[in-house]
């Protein structure tokens, strides 16, 4: 069977944002067309960072999914890795704060960066 693979970022059992890789089966269609189940959305927003642009660290308050259309946005996490993702490539952002926590700018979240030469444009589908 035929599969999408979704990059997530998600808040872990200690607090701490990760990435791990989930597959979403294209099991319907047809064998030259093959599509997923209809996922929910509610709703679309884009965006346009300048050269330059970087974020503190922050939580996701809507699981979203983020479609990097032009540029690259740097994701850096709490344990100093990062990732860089390229236009045309995405990830689902889930880096919720855990029920009952205060925001911890040391423990929780992740921070965002435009990186390269070229403004960042994204788009934005809440789930």
């Amino acid at each position: 069977m035929e599969k999408f693979t979704r990059t997530v970022l998600f808040t872990d059992t200690d607090g701490r944002a990760r990435f791990r890789e989930e597959d979403i089966p294209l099991d319907q269609g047809t064998p030259q067309s093959r599509l997923s189940e209809l996922l929910p959305a509610h709703g679309l927003q884009l965006r346009r960072s300048p050269v330059g642009f970087q974020s503190s660290f922050h939580v996701t308050t809507t699981p979203q999914w983020v479609f990097i259309l032009q540029g690259q946005m740097e994701i850096g996490l709490q344990d100093g890795s990062a990732r860089v993702f390229k236009a045309g490539e995405h990830f689902f952002s889930a880096d919720v704060l855990p029920e009952g926590a205060q925001f911890d700018d040391k423990l929780h979240g992740h921070c965002s960066r435009q990186a390269g030469d070229q403004a960042l444009v994204t788009v934005f589908v809440r789930a």
